[in-house]
């Protein structure tokens, strides 16, 4: 049987207009332009206004990608969401978009993976593809981390964004073909990045909404040696599971833009083949990967690489990490 070839027929994304830049953050918290990007990198980020949610955002991003592809919502097969800031718990955010977007009867769903949200849901998307059960999926990546980050707390407030990105994979693509993928996660990280409440474990209360336990908590020192070692990993391993062809750039999670430079320097990669915007988003979690995607795709950052390996690569709460080769 010959085996089913599938790849990306159209890309998307979508941000926020309002920017909150560091010279704002200067102004709510004990701290500085030059401090935020000495070790971030980032100058601003985007933050949802008050009466737009996570479904808003993915609905543009998706309808982007669809009029790229060329395709209607009712051409596509499968919606897999990653975000871990739905609209709401119940029912799936995924569901929600899908009636926005015009689509009859489409199987829709959420995967809560952390910042490793799209690059886990392309591997999911994979395999329905490859098994020859669908022939277009739709993968979202979006988050509004501005409603639970702790705007206190001067480590982590810094850091993130809101933003949505999607990707139509299809066996009638036009751009990279996706040759292999890798989901991996290891629960001893379990408390290097959660929320204290808002869950079954502890459900919301008026105090437990004071005392901000609904926001966000990241362990920084944990998060970096394990980011630089898996970004080296999950390239690395890409590159094994492609053995023919010559990595020609890499897309990561936009986690922290010295992370991204101690691995990429660590690879060996030039400055140039590894796709940077945290500058201009800061860490949008599950958005990052396909918002930078899109991006570099639109601006001409692939236009050389015809026939070698680009690696997409995340790692995130979970302790989740995963990665997508594709073939451009």
């Amino acid at each position: 049987m010959t085996a089913i070839r599938f790849g990306i027929r159209g890309t998307g994304s979508w941000a926020p207009d309002k920017r909150l830049t560091n010279a704002d953050l200067s102004a709510m918290v004990d701290t500085s332009d030059e401090w935020i990007v000495q070790r971030t990198g980032i100058k601003e980020r985007r933050i949802l206004p008050p009466e737009l949610t996570t479904s808003d955002m993915c609905v543009q991003a998706a309808q982007r990608a669809l009029d790229d592809a060329g395709l209607a919502a009712t051409d596509i097969d499968l919606i897999v969401l990653g975000t871990v800031t739905p609209d709401q718990q119940v029912p799936a955010t995924s569901c929600k978009v899908a009636q926005r977007l015009g689509c009859e009867s489409t199987p829709a769903f959420d995967l809560a993976a952390g910042c490793s949200g799209f690059v886990y849901a392309s591997s999911v998307a994979a395999q329905f593809l490859r098994a020859g059960t669908y022939r277009n999926v739709l993968v979202i990546g979006a988050e509004a981390l501005s409603r639970i980050t702790n705007y206190n707390d001067r480590t982590s407030c810094i850091l993130f964004g809101d933003a949505a990105g999607a990707v139509v994979y299809s066996t009638d693509f036009e751009y990279g073909e996706l040759l292999s993928s890798s989901m991996q996660a290891d629960g001893n990280g379990y408390d290097v990045m959660y929320q204290r409440a808002g869950g079954a474990q502890r459900p919301l209360s008026a105090e437990r909404l004071a005392a901000a336990e609904h926001k966000l908590v990241i362990h920084g020192r944990e998060v970096y040696r394990f980011a630089v070692s898996r970004m080296v990993e999950l390239v690395k391993g890409e590159q094994a599971n492609n053995p023919g062809l010559t990595l020609g750039a890499v897309v990561p999670h936009q986690v922290n833009l010295r992370i991204l430079e101690s691995a990429r320097e660590k690879l060996g990669l030039a400055s140039d083949r590894l796709y940077t915007n945290i500058d201009r988003y800061g860490n949008t979690s599950a958005a990052s990967v396909p918002v930078a995607l899109d991006e570099a795709r639109r601006g001409g950052f692939f236009h050389d690489l015809d026939g070698q390996l680009v690696v997409m690569c995340a790692f995130g709460a979970g302790l989740t990490w995963g990665s997508v080769a594709l073939k451009w």
